[in-house]
Formats: C-alpha cells, structure tokens, sequence
C-alpha cells in the first residue's frame, strides 16, 4: 500500500462536467485536489453527447476548455479507473482509501494504434451503449481525457496472446499491472459521481430489447454524434436504413410509483433538440412527440415553440400504453391514449425513441461515507453537517448548465470547510 499525504486538500469523486468544475474551480483558488474517475476516461455523460444546451454545441467546446484547465494547473492531480472504498475520520481530516485500477497500458502511449490493430479480441463498445465494437485494446472515445489507452481486464486474453505487447515500439504495454490502494488525507471531499440512464429494460410494455427500432434518447445521441457508430448518421439500427417517421416517447420511466417517481428535467428538451438532428437528416420525415405534460424550463420556452412550429411535429397528449413490433413489415407499433383527440392510437413508425429518465449512480450502489438518500437514491445534503457534500446530478436531475452552476457553490462548501477547521 502506497499512501499519499496531503493535509488540507480536496477529494472530488466523479470526472463528469460537475466533478470537473468542482475540481477546477477549487485548484484555482489555490488548494490541492484529487479527481477521481471510476472510468478510463473523464467527461461523464456529456462527453457521450451530440450537442448540448443552451448553445447547442459539441462536448467538444465545454469539455476540451475544462481538460485544457486541469493540464495546465499542477494542483489538480487525476486518477482514473479508480473509486473510493472508505472514509473516515472529520472536516477538515479525512482518511480516504482509493482503489485503482490496472489500465494496463502506461504513460508512454502515443496513441499510435498499432495494439488495437493487431488484437484478435472484440468487446461491447460501452460508450455507444453496446451498438457497435471495439477491440480489447482501445481509445476510450476521441476526445479521451486521459489520451491514453486502456486495456479491458475481462475481455483480454493476457499472456496467452501477447499481440499487443509486441507491436507495442514504445514498452507502453504491461499486462501484469495490479491494482493498487492508496490512502489520501484530505480535508473535504465532494461527491459528483453523475447518473445513469435508466435501464429501459425494466419496462417491458415499451419494447426496448423486444422491438428491434426502439432505443433510448442517449442512443439517439451517439447515432447523431459524428463519432458514433453510424458515423453520425441516424438510422434504423434493424437493417441501417433510414426512418421516415419517428416517435418520441417521453417520461419513459420518469414521473412514474413503479420506476422513477421524479421528473428528470431535461427529457423533454432532449427530445425537442433530438427532433432537430432528424429534421436536418430527413426534411421529410414525420416526427410524433407523445407526451404527459412539455416542459421547458425558462429561456427553453422558445426552442419548444420553434419545435412545434414544425408542422411535420405531431404533439400527442397521452401516455403510451404499449410498443409492439409488425411482424410483416418490422414497424413499430405505438398504441397510446389521446386525451385532446379522444379515444386510443395504434400509430405505425420505423424508429421508436424513449425518453428514458436520469438515475443517479447512487441508486443501486451507495458510497462510503456519512451519506443522506432519499427514497429515489439522491444525496440529501444536510446543511448542520460539513465536510462531505454532493454536487450535479448526484442530489437532483440537471442540465449541464445547472450543474455547472451547482459543482461551483459545491467548490465554495468545500473550501469553506478547509478555511473553519
């Protein structure tokens, strides 16, 4: 066990756009942080986007400006494929046990490609969610931070291939990496661990996994993203073609007693900027938003009227009942109520897209330390206590504008803490 002494610093846990402002937000202001990732790579779910509001640009924008930041200010130190197992100890003096990860592959990558072009393996490529490959041996995404690669401990053959490590020029490759637990001495630690899309899998009337053209709105993202699996060409994930009629399906597990009991804010924004990417694809295309209530949040009031004033948008008022596939010609099948219209829908469309809700992380596996949750897996920030404190989408669903805001009064609680022990 190595220990890593740093009286009076900062923990962030969590290298999503909350974590990362949390993190420069407080190195800036002079003290020492640690930023600790569970995955290869920082940026969290933003990174996985295609644009973003307000200005509807890349992650590429937000994100290269943040990693730009980290690299140039010494204060920040970052870990990935790491995760705390244990805290203890008071403001101002905490002990936090830290374990990391083997990468497997060290600091002297270039990124030159030559393992993965030579590695027999194939594995699930997780940031498309599955849609496409990647080889056991690979770039985390394009715009990875750190700009290294990672070698997936599961999927890799180890000793027993050995191609990698051999058309490696630069002995960046090491195969017998172990993992390693660090202690950290810190005096506030901030939790900015993110969310998850809610596993449209547990409601099996909306088809996901049975009807081959439903997906989820982040899989509408990475098929729009030009670094996606298609390229950034949105298709029919059946047989690649293009869709001439969609339909969005909102609330698809949020605002609900069985699922999530909370509204997830940014769904309905989501789908309205979603229908954009199609209507610059397909000008043609028909494109129908069944809904309970729309909500746009303040200045997003006017992108929703600009959306509805697409008269190839269909708004339906209702809820959907069930997706069903057409056996004959692979269609999906939307059958909804329509509350203004009366009666039900049976609406035939070749892609189906879920609205599914944000779940924090939080919800199926709880952190150590001190930690509130509500009944939903939020953190609830008690605000007689100091020291450990929660940041974005860890207390509540937001948009990243929200959470930026957010992780930046988190840095403030932070330093306060260090400032009265």
């Amino acid at each position: 066990m190595t220990e890593e002494k740093s009286l009076g610093s900062i923990l962030v846990v969590g290298g999503g756009i909350s974590g990362l402002t949390t993190a420069i937000e407080a190195a800036e202001t002079g003290y020492d942080v640690y930023l600790i990732e569970k995955t290869p790579s920082m940026g969290g779910r933003v990174a996985q986007l295609n644009q973003y509001f307000p200005k509807l640009c890349p992650p590429t924008c937000g994100l290269e400006i943040n990693y730009q930041r980290i690299r140039k200010n010494q204060k920040v130190k970052y870990l990935t494929l790491s995760e705390v197992e244990s805290i203890s100890g008071q403001p101002g003096d905490y002990e936090v046990t830290v374990k990391v990860n083997p990468r497997y592959v060290n600091e002297n990558c270039t990124n030159c490609n030559a393992c993965t072009e030579v590695c027999p393996v194939e594995r699930p490529n997780d940031f498309n969610f599955g849609m496409d490959t990647t080889k056991a041996v690979y770039l985390p995404h394009q715009m990875a931070f750190p700009m290294r690669y990672v070698i997936d401990g599961k999927a890799c053959k180890g000793a027993d291939c050995g191609k990698c490590v051999e058309a490696c020029k630069y002995n960046a490759i090491d195969l017998n990496m172990q993992p390693e637990t660090i202690t950290l001495k810190v005096g506030s630690v901030v939790y900015a661990t993110g969310w998850d899309p809610y596993n449209p899998a547990k409601m099996d009337n909306l088809g996901y996994g049975r009807v081959s053209n439903v997906i989820t709105n982040m899989m509408m993202e990475r098929y729009a993203a030009k670094n996606g699996p298609t390229g950034g060409q949105i298709v029919k994930p059946s047989n690649g073609e293009a869709p001439q009629s969609i339909a969005f399906i909102q609330c698809a597990g949020s605002r609900d007693e069985n699922h999530l009991s909370y509204c997830s804010y940014i769904c309905c924004m989501a789908s309205f900027k979603q229908a954009t990417y199609i209507r610059e694809q397909y000008p043609d295309a028909k494109i129908y938003v069944y809904y309970i209530d729309l909500r746009a949040p303040g200045r997003y009031e006017k992108f929703l009227n600009k959306v509805e004033s697409d008269e190839n948008i269909e708004f339906i008022k209702g809820k959907v009942a069930r997706i069903e596939e057409d056996p004959e010609t692979g269609q999906v099948i939307v059958e909804a109520e329509d509350i203004f219209g009366g009666g039900k829908i049976h609406q035939k469309v070749d892609l189906a897209v879920l609205a599914t809700g944000m779940q924090p992380t939080t919800a199926e596996s709880k952190l150590p330390g001190d930690l509130k949750y509500d009944e939903n897996g939020l953190i609830l920030e008690d605000e007689s206590t100091v020291g450990v404190y929660a940041a974005g989408c860890a207390k509540k669903p937001a948009d990243v504008t929200t959470s930026v805001k957010d992780a930046t009064g988190s840095a403030l609680k932070a330093i306060q803490t260090m400032v009265r022990r």
